[in-house]
């Protein structure tokens, strides 16, 4: 069958650029660009508020929330892998930039803009360097649970920090319990007009939500309240966003010192906006990845968020982030590629090149709107829900983050995020749950609790340990295997530890295995291990010869009793030793 000439530029195009670039978008199929287009049409609609409402949680200037979607978007778009991660503003990344720099700059002034195009350069580093050594597997340590609590905290205090500014209260200089004092005072200085703007904003939005969930309630809100605004004259009486840059976004590098002891400074909040973008982003493009049974290079993920969060510090804006509510917004509109997110970027070109006066009759208080419900968004309560009927501990755990989130600061809780996350990891592999083996046909074995003290032989029992031996297991490995061995158990000769659960023995436990080896010696039982893979070579088995020698090492249980020359022990459930 003929190819039409088309056909050949998009087969030499795919054959050429796929490889380092164009990955989301190649390949195209030409019946998909319509929809592609719609998608990015319905993504503009959505995330030009939404970005303009996340530059009053970073306190930079509204024009900087467009510009999160001009090159940084691009970037990725054309370098990731993804084809359904949607990179931009994000609330959470916005809000441990405000955290991190409101002490060092005056909000919205030159300095504090120039701050955060530092740490948008820095965290681009962090993730290009995260890319080249291959450290997408870090998104692991944050896990599903305490991000919920860290996401839902973040809502929670983006909500309520909205709330001065749906009603134009300026709040003193004071913090905790002390502002109760001045709450009847506050009560009296609430604009009227700026709380009218808020809830007229709060009802078209959710309200369409209700009745015509396929509106951009958000962007039509905004457009009625700037008209209104103009029509009704109401800068007299509230505060509106005022005059606004059209154009592109300058290109340069970001005017301040530069100093190491500023870059050190701003060291630890890179470091936590790396863990939440990995975590995030991470999370989002592989659900999406599995769900169409697409291939993701994560390292070109980390790589092109990396060239994202560079080229957002190179044109006057903030660190930019995967947005999962963006991403499903675009999947719901029938995207399916990387070229709905260009045409979102289009959309944001035109409005930066031709409406932006529009915007300068936009009332603060609608903004305001915007990123209350941002926060009511992040708020999941339904999550909570799930973990506390599955998880108790784990949802105290995601608890106990939300409260520091929202009493202590962004900056606190995502450090707690990130302990918490280890502790639990770590908590797991600390407390294995090990079994002893006995054999319950001629052709399989079944496991049996420790308490037990089955033998899979007369003289011989099986003990497998079910996760990587290290430093904080070692001794519970000792305490188990001592106890299985004690003086009581009779006619013991030989005890094997099946480590087919074990990829790694650390320094400490392959330490400890040689001191039970000679315990186990003075009492005349001999120290065997099994390592069933099917890899010869796997790394805890090369590790065990190494140190114990060939000939104590067995590749299957058939193989250690043809060694030991023993017979199963009895009935299906295994002799109990006395």
């Amino acid at each position: 069958m003929p190819f039409s000439l088309t056909d050949r530029v998009f087969n030499l195009t795919d054959f050429k650029l796929r490889n380092w670039c164009l990955s989301g978008i190649l390949p195209l199929d030409r019946s998909r660009i319509f929809p592609e287009i719609l998608a990015g049409l319905t993504l503009a609609a959505i995330a030009i508020p939404e970005v303009m409402g996340y530059t009053k949680i970073a306190g930079t200037p509204v024009i900087t929330g467009l510009y999160t979607l001009l090159l940084p978007m691009a970037l990725f778009s054309l370098f990731g892998s993804s084809r359904h991660l949607v990179v931009g503003a994000d609330s959470a990344t916005a809000a441990i930039l405000a955290t991190a720099i409101a002490g060092m700059a005056a909000v919205d002034s030159a300095h504090y803009l120039a701050l955060a195009g530092l740490l948008a350069l820095m965290v681009g580093v962090l993730l290009i360097t995260a890319s080249v050594a291959r450290l997408g597997f870090m998104a692991d340590f944050l896990s599903r649970t305490v991000l919920t609590g860290f996401l839902t905290g973040v809502g929670i205090q983006v909500a309520l920090h909205s709330l001065t500014g749906m009603g134009e209260i300026k709040l003193p200089e004071v913090s905790g319990l002390a502002i109760l004092r001045d709450l009847p005072s506050l009560l009296a200085t609430i604009n009227v007009f700026a709380v009218s703007v808020s809830v007229g904003v709060l009802v078209i939005i959710f309200g369409s939500r209700l009745i015509f969930k396929s509106l951009p309630g958000a962007i039509v809100a905004l457009a009625l309240a700037t008209f209104a605004s103009w029509y009704f004259d109401l800068k007299s009486h509230i505060a509106v966003v005022g005059s606004v840059p059209s154009g592109l976004p300058e290109f340069a590098i970001p005017d301040t010192d530069w100093s190491l002891g500023l870059i050190l400074q701003l060291g630890p909040t890179a470091l936590a906006m790396l863990v939440v973008i990995l975590a995030q982003s991470a999370a989002t493009a592989r659900a999406y990845a599995n769900k169409f049974n697409e291939h993701l290079v994560e390292s070109a993920d980390l790589r092109a968020l990396g060239l994202a969060n560079l080229g957002a510090g190179l044109t006057g804006t903030f660190v930019v982030n995967g947005s999962p509510t963006k991403s499903k917004m675009v999947e719901s509109a029938g995207g399916r590629s990387q070229l709905a997110m260009l045409v979102t970027v289009l959309v944001v070109l035109l409005v930066l090149l031709f409406f932006t006066g529009l915007l300068s009759f936009l009332p603060q208080a609608a903004l305001s709107a915007i990123v209350f419900k941002i926060g009511v968004d992040l708020i999941d309560l339904k999550g909570m829900r799930q973990i506390y009927r599955e998880r108790r501990p784990e949802f105290w755990v995601s608890l106990a983050t939300i409260l520091v989130v929202v009493f202590a600061g962004v900056g606190p809780g995502i450090v707690l995020a990130i302990v918490l996350s280890l502790i639990l990891h770590t908590r797991h592999g600390y407390r294995p749950v090990n079994v002893l083996l006995t054999r319950e046909t001629p052709k399989s074995w079944a496991a049996r609790p420790l308490k037990t003290r089955a033998l899979a032989a007369p003289d011989m029992m099986i003990y497998r340990f079910t996760h990587g031996m290290y430093y904080a297991n070692a001794d519970r490995l000792a305490s188990e295997v001592r106890w299985l061995t004690a003086s009581d158990v009779s006619g013991l000769r030989h005890f094997c530890i099946d480590t087919s659960c074990v990829d790694d023995i650390d320094f400490t436990a392959l330490e400890m295995l040689k001191t039970l080896k000679s315990e186990l010696e003075k009492k005349n039982i001999e120290l065997l291990f099994a390592h069933m893979l099917d890899d010869p070579n796997a790394h805890s088995r090369l590790q065990l010869i190494a140190a114990f020698g060939d000939k104590t090492v067995f590749g299957t249980l058939n193989e250690l009793l043809a060694y030991t020359g023993a017979s199963p022990a009895g009935s299906s459930a295994g002799s109990k030793a006395t």
